[in-house]
């Protein structure tokens, strides 16, 4: 069974609300111009920041709202505005995130042979926890070959996926080792079972095409520009793990979005950083 996520994210070109969520581009700008900074900021600014991502005022207002209700921001009453704090739960959150999107694919790593292997059968009558395993583990890079297990040519990531079973009270229904494939078994078919590494480099190469010859005018299409490059590139931990460059053609995309992507994000920061404070300004002045 091919480990495939429905998440693909939207690109300079189509309708961007519909294509990726508000909720995900609240986050988007909350790890990348909120949690830098103070923590905090007006509602104005998020909702004025969400429409110029193709959001309508009432879907963020409504955004804003329903990420307060899961405990990721708070609100502050100044006189007659709000302001949204950030509250721990979104610092760790976002923080954890950041540091995945921006590490991800950052260096070549070495591989010594070993695969981590995890087998964890979950009944379907626990739909929930089977939806938090699958999407925990595919966060971590590994891949489903056949129902129940899991693998990834990683044995670095075994405490986290200890953690990750024990989170979900699977300790005493799942087992995990780690070893070296045996004689006969062809990783390539391994691995084509395991993940959709065709549909992958269908992605790298839509990144590449969006990104490589956009150019911005002026501060707020920085902006744009800059949170639709993370929205484009945060799926990618998700569906390519990160494979050791023994198991991947010699031209394999990745590496070359990596670098294109934090060309981009270099280039258009400074621009997109005045852009949201001018947000900020303008929000903190109205009565």
């Amino acid at each position: 069974m091919t480990t495939k996520v429905d998440d693909r994210p939207a690109g300079p070109a189509g309708d961007r609300a519909t294509a990726a969520s508000a909720r995900s581009l609240l986050l988007t700008m909350l790890g990348e111009f909120v949690h830098p900074r103070d923590g905090s900021a007006w509602t104005g600014t998020l909702v004025s920041a969400l429409g110029a991502l193709g959001v309508e005022e009432k879907s963020a207002r409504q955004t804003i709202a329903r990420t307060a209700s899961q405990g990721i921001i708070e609100s502050e009453r100044h006189g007659r505005r709000v302001r949204w704090q950030l509250t721990d739960t979104g610092r760790t959150l976002l923080a954890e995130g950041t540091d995945r999107i921006y590490s991800f694919l950052r260096s070549a790593r070495t591989w010594d042979g070993q695969w981590l292997v995890v087998a964890a059968a979950v009944p379907e009558s626990q739909r929930s926890t089977r939806h938090k395993l699958r999407t925990r583990l595919t966060w971590l890079g590994l891949g489903c070959p056949t129902p129940g297990m899991w693998i990834i040519p990683d044995a670095d990531k075994e405490d986290e996926v200890q953690a990750t079973l024990a989170d979900l009270d699977l300790s005493d229904r799942a087992f995990a080792w780690v070893g070296r494939r045996a004689a006969g078994t062809d990783p390539a078919l391994l691995i084509d079972a395991a993940w959709d590494l065709a549909e992958v480099r269908l992605r790298y190469q839509e990144f590449t095409q969006d990104f490589a010859e956009r150019t911005v005018d002026d501060d707020g299409a920085a902006f744009v520009a800059q949170v639709e490059l993370l929205q484009a590139w945060r799926s990618f931990p998700f569906v390519d793990p990160d494979l050791p460059a023994e198991l991947l053609p010699p031209d394999w995309p990745g590496p070359q979005a990596a670098t294109l992507f934090h060309t981009r994000r270099d280039r258009w920061n400074r621009r997109a950083q005045r852009e949201w404070d001018r947000l900020e300004q303008a929000a903190g002045e109205r009565t």
